[in-house]
């Protein structure tokens, strides 16, 4: 191929926004004629080499904007240490509760993992074709709060929860919400209800959920109600993870007997 067709086939690549063919084009077309395929065969090995370029792409865009603080991987998760983390995880790498719009909640104390396995149950999606978006609950509240504010209320709501096929919100009862945050949060709840899977991580049991929500019973008990009602909770039991080697070292007391998180009801 000369210079100038080269030329002429990437100016028709970048008016049709085949961004790969340019680059591909040349290997496939010796492939395809050392092979003898017909004109049909190099067509498709092209286009579907464009398609797979663009996944590849689109993959990497998801995972960039989903907003992980740092990307984690279920093949990267300690399973032998934290004690109640069951099969489901596996089920749930399946990614069929993300097409069901259900839930999936992880309860404990903190350091046992919870965190880690929303953002890889997450970046799995993300490579799956999924737009993701993870956040914590302080700042989505603190964003909707602002949003609010400012009259942006419905904007806010559309950029920040509704466009994405999985939202996200880590440490639920790390810091209390006062009451109109809690009504905002109990709107995002609301809004996802059947149409948009969530993950959301706890160390608090469902019992003691009203504590983060301005101490309101019957607001926890209506978003309980909708975020239960097709969901999956892991709850998981064991010392901080980050602490462990500390502890092993001399450097910690030991956790006292018991201590751990009771499986809620």
């Amino acid at each position: 191929m000369s210079d100038l067709q080269h030329q002429r086939l990437a100016e028709l690549s970048r008016e049709l926004r085949l961004s790969a063919v340019p680059d591909l084009y040349s290997a496939i077309a010796q492939s395809a004629a050392a092979k003898a395929a017909s004109f049909a065969d190099f067509l498709e090995e092209i286009l579907r080499a464009e398609r797979d370029a663009r996944r590849a792409r689109a993959r990497e865009m998801f995972a960039r904007v989903a907003g992980f603080p740092v990307v984690k991987t279920l093949d990267g998760f300690d399973f032998g240490f934290a004690t109640g983390v069951p099969r489901q995880i596996h089920e749930l790498a399946g990614l069929a509760f993300v097409e069901r719009a259900e839930n999936v909640v992880f309860l404990g104390p903190s350091g046992v993992g919870k965190t880690h396995l929303a953002i890889a149950l997450g970046y799995l999606a993300t490579q799956n074709g999924h737009k993701v978006r993870f956040t914590s609950a302080a700042d989505l509240v603190m964003t909707l709060e602002t949003a609010q504010r400012q009259g942006r209320w419905k904007a806010a709501m559309h950029r920040t929860v509704n466009v994405y096929k999985l939202l996200i919100i880590d440490e639920i009862g790390y810091l209390p919400l006062a009451r109109e945050q809690a009504n905002l949060f109990f709107q995002v709840v609301a809004k996802r209800y059947e149409k948009g899977a969530m993950i959301l991580t706890s160390n608090l049991t469902f019992g003691s959920w009203d504590q983060a929500f301005a101490g309101d019973p019957v607001l926890t008990a209506a978003m309980l109600d909708r975020l239960l009602h097709h969901s999956t909770v892991v709850a998981i039991q064991g010392e901080s993870y980050r602490l462990r080697d500390k502890r092993r070292a001399g450097l910690l007391t030991a956790p006292a007997v018991g201590h751990s998180m009771p499986v809620p009801a």
